[in-house]
Order: structure tokens, then sequence, then C-alpha cells
């Protein structure tokens, strides 16, 4: 079977691509994949042995508004299209955005033979948006969320089915851990730096504060330079990183007591983000933004904590919060959680294991 995999990003910036690659049967399947080279530097494509790869190369900051990437993205859908002409018996489309850009084409030529990868919300509010989307559901063979909460904006579909970004590497590598001690609380945010405002707040209620530190990890695009340059002068006890790999992230975690996993972005209050995964795996608790979905999973399976940190006492409830943990009780919490991910999880999996045309 001839497969094309349409990825929206570079490939270090898709874990999500491992649900594919780990499972779809390489040796009798001819599989393509189509990616976007955003920053035009050369990553490491050694998993992608046997795959031919379709790369499309235009430069674009992720951190800018959408309306700014029009031309980019009708520049992707043509190198696409351009793809798809040779013609394939299944595709699978990683993202929501390729999905609303190439709907004509899957829906008309690749009907029920297309999984829609069903990854963010951002234009469902906008009727024809969101019409678009429930087409391609309904068109689809399955469509997976990384969500729950995103299945508010979709049909009520039995193809749908929630997928985890969980990582056979970070769970091999959970074998081997062993956390490095500090006196100190080490918070540690890890992926794309987003959300100026929310973590200007952040770092503005921890800087200088004896008890903390505070890390990034992650490309310095505007974001980052702008929090570098905001904490120059007077954060002691607030750390960048810069980029990393994935095999270097077990590094880091090593060093990590709690978990950045704070948004404000309309967005964000919907998904689940890898590091709330890291947290299950690699068992560190996590802070969460208040009234967001992972907030919700955060508090009913007892592995973090909900924080504002507009909120005065933001420093404080989280010290207190840290030493009040129940170790044994937590990492039970942990694994009980994750379990059940890998038991949902296994449904997804034996989907992408069993396609056939």
């Amino acid at each position: 079977m001839k497969i094309l995999i349409i990825g929206f990003a570079k490939i270090k910036y898709m874990p999500y691509l491992d649900l594919y690659l780990e499972n779809l049967d390489r040796e009798n399947n001819d599989i393509h994949l189509i990616y976007w080279n955003r920053d035009l530097k050369e990553e490491n494509l050694s998993k992608l042995e046997g795959i031919t790869l379709h790369e499309f190369s235009s430069f674009q900051e992720d951190e800018v508004a959408k309306l700014e990437k029009l031309e980019n993205f009708k520049k992707f859908r043509d190198f696409a299209v351009s793809v798809l002409k040779e013609k394939f018996d299944f595709i699978i489309v990683l993202h929501s955005l390729p999905g609303v850009l190439l709907s004509r084409e899957l829906v008309s030529g690749y009907k029920n033979r297309f999984i829609f990868d069903y990854r963010d919300f951002t234009y469902e509010n906008f009727l024809p948006y969101k019409s678009i989307i429930h087409t391609l559901v309904n068109n689809s063979y399955k469509t997976f969320v990384s969500s729950d909460a995103f299945r508010a904006f979709l049909p009520n579909n039995k193809k749908i089915h929630t997928s985890h970004n969980i990582s056979t590497r970070d769970i091999e590598n959970q074998r081997s851990i062993e956390k490095a001690q500090s006196p100190k609380i080490r918070i540690g945010f890890w992926g794309f730096i987003r959300e100026e405002k929310t973590n200007l707040e952040i770092i503005k209620r921890l800087t200088n504060d004896e008890r903390f530190e505070l890390h990034y990890y992650g490309r310095e695009q505007d974001v980052c330079k702008a929090l570098k340059k905001a904490t120059t002068d007077s954060a002691q006890n607030v750390y960048f990183h810069g980029e990393y790999t994935p095999d270097e992230k077990i590094n880091f975690v090593k060093n990590t007591d709690l978990i950045h996993n704070i948004y404000g972005d309309s967005n964000m209050n919907l998904a689940v983000s890898n590091k709330y995964y890291d947290g299950l795996v690699f068992e560190i608790p996590q802070l969460v933004m208040k009234n967001s979905y992972m907030g919700v999973l955060v508090s009913n399976n007892g592995i973090g904590k909900v924080v504002n940190p507009k909120d005065e006492a933001f420093a404080d409830e989280v010290y207190e919060y840290y030493k009040s943990i129940n170790q044994a009780k937590f990492k039970r919490n942990c694994r009980e959680a994750l379990e059940r991910v890998k038991a949902q999880q296994s449904t997804v999996t034996d989907i992408v294991k069993n396609l056939k045309e």
C-alpha cells in the first residue's frame, strides 16, 4: 500500500509522528512523508530510513499571527497538491490546518481513506471553518483527537478516537532515570516557548525567591528573547538553556522537581500537552492553569497542582503544595493514570497497525 503522511512542521517538532513510524509496516508499505522545514536548518532524519521524504522548505516564524502565515500556507498547499498527484492508497493528515487546506482533495479523492489527526483548536468558532472540520471528520476513515475537550467542536461520530502523546522512548528512559537532588525546587518548562504575558507573570512571582529555580528548555524565538531580556538584570534564579533534541530531554528531566505546564490561551486551555504525559511517565508533579482541561485531569488523577500565576500567593501555594506531596501516593497515582492512558492508546495503535486498502 502506498501511504502519504502529511506533516506541518519539522520532524523533531512532530513527536506525534512516532505513532505512525512505530506502527506502520515499512517493509510491506511504500510510505511517503511531507514535512515543513520552517527554519531552513538541517535535522537528523535517521529515524526515517526507508521513507520517501518530501520537504517543503520555506522560512516561517512560529509565534506570529496566522494571517501573516497565509502566503506560506498557500505555498504549502500547492506543494502538497503536487505530491498528491503521485496517487496514494491512503493518507494520514497530522494537524487540522493541513486538513483544511487540502480538504477538497481529501474528500473528493480519498473518502474513507484518510486518518484525520486533529491536534488543535483554531478557527472552529468561525462557521465555514467548523463546517470543513466536520466534513473532514465525517469523510475520514478514522479521526484521532489529542484531547477529549476538542470533541465539543466535532460531530458526534464513532470514527473519533482519543490519541495520547505518550512516547515509547520516554517510557524506556524512565527505567534508567535517577533524580539529581537540589536544596531548591526546580521548576522546568520544555518545548515551544510561547505566551509572553503568562510567563512574565510567572517570572515576576518567582524572581529571586530563594526557594525556587525556574528553567526554560527550548528554541529561542521572539517570545523567549523577550523573556530573557526581561530577566537579564534582575532575576538570579531564571535560566534559559536553548534548543534540545528529543534524546537530550532525559538530562533535564533528572533536574526537574515540578513541571511548568501553565498555559493561558484558549487552545491550550483545551489541549493536553506533551509535558502532561512527561509528568506521568517520569513521575514529576506538574503545575497547570486554573479552568483548563489539563486542570481537570490533574485534579482528578491527583498528579499536580492547579494554579493561576496572577494570584499574589502563587509562589507560596506552589511551595506549600510541593512540600505536602505524599511521594508514595503521588507515584501510585501517576502509574495508575499512565496505565489508563496506555489502555486507551492501544486502540489507536491497533488501528494504525492494521491499515489496509
